[in-house]
């Protein structure tokens, strides 16, 4: 059966209308598995992504498309792509969770699917360098590839929120994608025949062509997406790159520099001046103040971590694929300079994803302030960088086993299919541990979690609900699968074994554990919201005492008065209370309700100093407590 299917993979090579088809239909899968399927159906997640949300929304009604508000005030934290995208998402579909969600989940199938162009065009050109006609390898090596990009924990996480991680992620892969195209299409061994079709003196000889110019344009909507970082993210790695190989110069004049920063400038700066003319001195400091500089040299928001941080973001958050990528990194020899300065362009791939992967995670590792998110761009290029690793054994056994079957031994391909296999045996082990552990992990995940305040009931709901066990069992037949795999010394299906069981535990325990968890958590938060929108009084003002919630401003579309201590909420009540019976006794006429809505947690009332009689209950979901405190 195998040959058979090795046989018609090849015969794609001879039928390329099959292969656009068979190519589209596997990104609409798993792209829509990993992004669409269920996308809007679990309510916004506090804390951030209705920050974003509800920013969006303000700037569709309000039409102010240059400076976000939330809840009344600006928001410098991200520039204005990620916010009009989700605004355009409203104005298209509604105001609903899909529309939030839509931006991240069209970045990553976007992502996805020029991480699949790239691989199968680099691997037809690797095939026609080695003579491999009508190889199957460009399809199982771009399948692969674009399958881990997709179906990882970090991907899945950021792709299936709203809010600019992935966006980002998107813009910056996706540049770096291009730039590859276009250094690769570009070079002088194989298109030195080529002839511009551009007059020299042309203006347009000035500007960027081709992937060149995919590239500034997609390193702009970086740049509004998230800052400075959208530049000096990919501009870091395309010159280490470079510098690397000795050909700076050389792709300087190819790619045009000079022209593609004015095309950055002409699609980034605009808003950014706008934004800055609009609000001054608070814009810049707090955005490229706080938010760009601080957060790569203090610690922002108490979130620091050890310096290994990163190596424990990429084992889990690539997982279960991580544990190939020593192998797949020590394979590329990228130490022997004068090997990679003599291969084709197309063929350097493998070192520019190494490149791209080491770029962000030292990058990041530098930076102060961490979070798992930061590293989300370099997910891609572990991706490939096991894809290119797992292609080139299977070049190395196929060239071993033609010597065999020719009674020839080549000592060069056989100890280059001699150690792929040792690599890959080794790797495979500990990728059985590393199932096994994650198997025992789940199986007592109730007992380790903490209690969540705000969810008090979910580990026992988790328990009664046996997810957590299905989990264990998936991950427990993963470890043996790979387990008989090695034993046998069958390598291919390793990956492929490894797939299958994240989209099952993806489908079969994250999705449903997630919706127990959106019942316990946020639902009572959404029940609360419209509760309150039914109750509230013209004037009436909605306060929420002990937590912020911002998910309350979006689900309730008005203003929310945020305290945090319960004192500091007592002494509010009184004040505003005295200022009633001031305002009732010069006469003053006034447009205030005469009561306050306030979301709280019961146990909180008495530390307001608030008795049974003093307000009135209007209904309790959860955790959570809607009530009507009378100011007169």
């Amino acid at each position: 059966m195998t040959s058979a299917l090795n046989q018609w993979c090849g015969n794609m090579a001879k039928r390329p209308v099959l292969a656009v088809t068979l190519s589209v239909l596997w990104l609409i899968l798993i792209g829509g598995i990993a992004y669409i399927w269920h996308l809007g159906s679990i309510g916004l997640v506090d804390e951030t992504e209705p920050l974003f949300a509800e920013a969006s929304r303000q700037m569709l009604v309000t039409g102010d498309w240059i400076t976000p508000f939330f809840n009344g005030e600006t928001r410098f934290d991200k520039p204005a792509l990620i916010y009009w995208c989700q605004a355009i998402a409203y104005a298209a579909i509604g105001v609903n969770e899909w529309a939030v969600r839509l931006p991240s989940a069209l970045a990553a199938i976007g992502l996805i699917s020029l991480a699949f162009y790239t691989l199968v065009w680099q691997q037809a050109q690797e095939d026609r360098l080695l003579q491999l006609h009508h190889s199957n390898r460009r399809w199982l090596v771009a399948g692969l590839a674009t399958a881990m990009i997709a179906f990882n924990p970090q991907m899945i996480v950021w792709g299936r929120i709203g809010v600019s991680d992935m966006l980002l992620t998107g813009c910056i892969a996706s540049a770096l994608l291009c730039f590859f195209l276009g250094y690769a299409s570009n070079d002088p061994k194989f298109s030195s025949h080529r002839k511009s079709t551009r007059n020299k003196f042309s203006i347009l000889s000035f500007f960027p062509s081709g992937w060149y110019l995919a590239f500034y344009i997609l390193i702009g909507a970086a740049i509004l997406t998230k800052g400075p970082v959208g530049i000096v993210l990919p501009g870091l790695i395309v010159c280490l790159f470079l510098f690397y190989l000795g050909n700076f110069i050389k792709v300087w004049q190819e790619a045009k520099p000079l022209g593609g920063l004015l095309i950055v400038a002409a699609i980034a700066l605009p808003w950014y001046i706008l934004v800055a003319l609009q609000n001054g001195s608070n814009y810049i400091d707090s955005f490229f103040g706080y938010h760009n500089v601080e957060r790569f040299t203090s610690v922002v928001n108490r979130h620091s971590a050890p310096w290994y941080f990163y190596f424990v973001v990429v084992l889990v958050g690539f997982a279960p694929y991580a544990v190939y990528l020593p192998a797949a990194m020590a394979k590329l020899n990228f130490w022997n300079l004068k090997y990679w300065r003599s291969q084709p362009r197309s063929q350097q791939l493998g070192l520019f994803a190494l490149t791209w992967f080491l770029g962000v995670f030292g990058f990041f590792t530098i930076a102060v302030t961490k979070l798992p998110s930061y590293v989300l761009p370099l997910m891609p290029a572990a991706a490939i960088l096991i894809a290119l690793f797992w292609g080139d054994c299977m070049i190395s056994s196929a060239k071993s086993q033609a010597s065999e079957s020719r009674n020839f031994s080549s000592p060069t391909s056989n100890s280059k299919a001699s150690n792929s296999k040792t690599s890959i045996f080794w790797s495979g082990w500990f990728n059985v541990a590393f199932s096994s552990i994650l198997a025992v992990v789940l199986y007592y995940i109730p007992q380790i979690i903490g209690e969540d305040p705000a969810a008090p009931d979910f580990r026992e709901l988790l328990q009664q609900s046996g997810y957590n066990i299905i989990g264990s069992i998936i991950w427990l037949i993963c470890a043996i699968a790979l387990a008989v795999l090695l034993i046998r010394r069958t390598w291919r299906p390793l990956i492929a074994v490894n797939l299958v069981a994240f989209a099952a535990f993806f489908l079969l325990v994250l999705t449903p554990s997630l919706y127990l968890m959106d019942s316990q958590r946020q639902l009572p938060l959404r029940e609360l919201s419209a509760l309150a929108v039914q109750n509230q009084q013209p004037g009436e003002e909605l306060m929420m005492v002990g937590f912020k919630k911002p998910t309350v401003v979006f689900y309730t579309q008005s203003p929310v008065n945020y305290i945090k201590q319960n004192r500091a909420a007592g002494e509010y009540i009184q004040k505003q209370k005295l200022q009633k019976e001031e305002n009732q006794a010069s006469q003053t006429q006034e447009s205030s309700s005469d009561s306050i809505l306030i979301i709280t947690q019961p146990k909180k009332l008495p530390k307001m100093g608030l008795k049974a009689s003093d307000y009135q209950d209007l209904g309790r979901k959860g955790a959570y407590q809607l009530i009507r405190v009378p100011l007169t």
